[in-house]
């Protein structure tokens, strides 16, 4: 049996005191002492939504690096990879996490694909999501993105639903800007129940959206992503509502990662004033009784898992530990990367993508207007929602990317097998010169690409095919680029090579002229046709608010 004192964090009482824990797998006692320490043990982290593929990285690497900083666990969306490989995907993810010390709780993704308006590589029915449940590691119904779905009771969207039900699984849900009688009809999902029946929601940016999903019995996932940044519009609820919030990256890149994690949100959420224990309790308590997370709490007779920190306002980790082994010691880096090398050793870490795209050539991208006005999206630095704009343009001429204007040409490009692109053009990204393309696409990851002139578009596309995915720049008319082996989302490489490789990719694009904060994740969101306004899907245009598709031209 071992031993560690600390000042301990009871998140569940609700003090802090002064003790020693004695353990081995489990806590067996803790005895309270009368000196004050210089240090704090509080529970494990808890990331209560994300898409570890959006990070680029393994599960087994994710999780490497995310014990760093505190986080002992994950609410997995294998939403991504489904979209690319099925069940056999979710399989690949499920035995990479298998062996490694760390509390993934994987769901069952509820919407591959997203929506009809787009072509897809796969797709996931209600029996298969009743076969993924046979699993006792997928826990819970992924987001239901397809809220249009339920709120018009489509047959296989609500048979999704019912077989989560039939288990006693949570459902995830995803509703940007849904409220009123909508939210109340989606949130109950055709039940005449009064609980809830879709539980969460992380796409809130609002604090009177929140609110309202709080009183329709939904908990409020505060999302602090590498695009997405929601904290500070919602940090009032912390206080306000303490058991019905949790804290999320929902998509997060490499790195932000190796800089942070859920720790970081403790951090600003104590510096704003929010009270101690509610900030801790949606990162910790909150999250392990939704998910029933096997997580334990620094309490005897629970599982040993706690983290080490220094004080209670930056939440740097000195030690992280989960059933009673310490996976991450800052003191001793050598030995925790011997530990997680051992762990990782039979891991599988290879697997084939989806790729059949065929090459493009410039005369592919021309683009001639047939009316006046063209539709433009208008992207946000830090949202994934956008807006619809209008652009005057010359009837019967082509229309290139104007760098002065801003208005650059944007392309997506069935990944899965051979056809035309479909145009259109955005706003807010800057660039000056050069394009950016990746095969991270939400969520169907078809191959999207930006650009100042249709020679670096075509280019930078077919480069990416060359390398059967990955994320790549045009740049003073060389290619730098990022090869993302295992379905062309994420690499088989370390979290720190591949933070590396992804911070040459942003430093060109900022080079470029790219005013955005993180590029490449915003990029990836122009194709997701569930968060409004304007996107663009494979094929063609899409107005998310009207879910409908639109042309280019008025």
């Amino acid at each position: 049996m071992e031993a560690i004192e600390g000042n301990i964090v009871d998140i569940v009482k609700g003090e802090v005191f002064p003790g020693r824990i004695y353990f081995d797998t489990h806590i067996q006692k803790i005895e309270r002492l009368s000196k004050v320490l210089d240090y704090f043990i509080l529970p494990g982290l808890v990331d209560a939504h994300v898409h570890i593929e959006s990070s680029m990285l393994l599960p087994s690497e994710f999780a490497r690096l995310a014990v760093r900083h505190g986080t002992l666990a994950a609410v997995s969306d294998p939403h991504e990879i489904a979209n690319v490989s099925g069940i056999e995907g979710i399989d690949f993810m499920l035995e990479n996490a298998e062996r490694i010390p760390f509390r993934f709780v994987f769901g069952a993704p509820a919407c591959v694909p997203a929506t009809s308006f787009e072509s897809t590589g796969i797709s996931i029915t209600a029996d298969d999501i009743n076969e993924l449940f046979q699993n006792k590691k997928v826990n819970y119904l992924s987001e239901m993105m397809n809220f249009p779905g339920v709120l018009n009771g489509d047959t296989e969207v609500m048979a999704k639903i019912a077989v989560a039900r039939k288990y006693g699984k949570p459902i995830d849900g995803h509703a940007p800007g849904l409220m009123g009688d909508a939210l109340r009809k989606y949130v109950h999902a055709g039940s005449l129940e009064d609980m809830a029946i879709i539980s969460t929601d992380h796409e809130c940016t609002t604090l009177e959206e929140a609110e309202e999903k709080i009183r329709s019995g939904m908990k409020i996932l505060i999302r602090n992503g590498s695009a997405a940044k929601d904290f500070d519009a919602l940090i009032p609820l912390i206080n306000r509502y303490p058991a019905g919030v949790m804290f999320c990256t929902d998509d997060f890149h490499p790195d932000d990662l190796l800089r942070g994690h859920i720790n970081r949100m403790l951090a600003k959420g104590v510096a704003e004033g929010v009270d101690l224990f509610s900030v801790i309790r949606a990162a910790t308590l909150n999250p392990v009784q939704h998910y029933q997370i096997d997580l334990g709490m620094v309490q005897p007779g629970t599982s040993a898992d706690f983290i080490v920190v220094d004080d209670l306002q930056n939440f740097t980790v000195r030690k992280s530990f989960l059933r009673g082994d310490c996976v991450y010691d800052r003191a001793g880096e050598k030995s925790d990367l011997i530990f997680w090398s051992e762990t990782n050793r039979n891991l599988k870490t290879s697997f084939p993508g989806h790729f059949g795209a065929a090459k493009i050539s410039v005369s592919d991208i021309a683009v001639t207007a047939t009316s006046d006005t063209m539709k433009v999206i208008q992207a946000v630095n830090g949202d994934l929602l956008t807006h619809q704009i209008f652009c005057p343009v010359n009837p019967g001429t082509v229309v290139e990317s104007d760098k002065e204007t801003d208005t650059l040409k944007l392309i997506v490009l069935n990944r899965y097998r051979p056809a035309k692109p479909a145009v259109a053009f955005i706003r807010g990204f800057g660039l000056k010169q050069g394009a950016l393309v990746s095969t991270v696409a939400h969520d169907s990851h078809h191959i999207i690409a930006v650009g100042c002139d249709d020679d670096s578009i075509v280019k930078a596309i077919n480069h990416i095919i060359d390398l059967k995915g990955g994320l790549a720049v045009v740049y003073n008319k060389n290619l730098i680029d990022l090869k993302l082996d295992i379905t062309g989302l994420m690499s088989s490489a370390s979290g720190e090579e591949v933070a590396a490789e992804y911070e040459a990719l942003n430093t060109a694009a900022r080079d470029m002229g790219c005013v955005l904060t993180a590029p490449f994740m915003t990029l990836s969101f122009m194709a997701l046709l569930v968060i409004p306004e304007l996107k663009l899907s494979d094929r063609g245009l899409f107005n998310v608010t009207r879910f409908e598709r639109t042309d280019l031209f008025v």
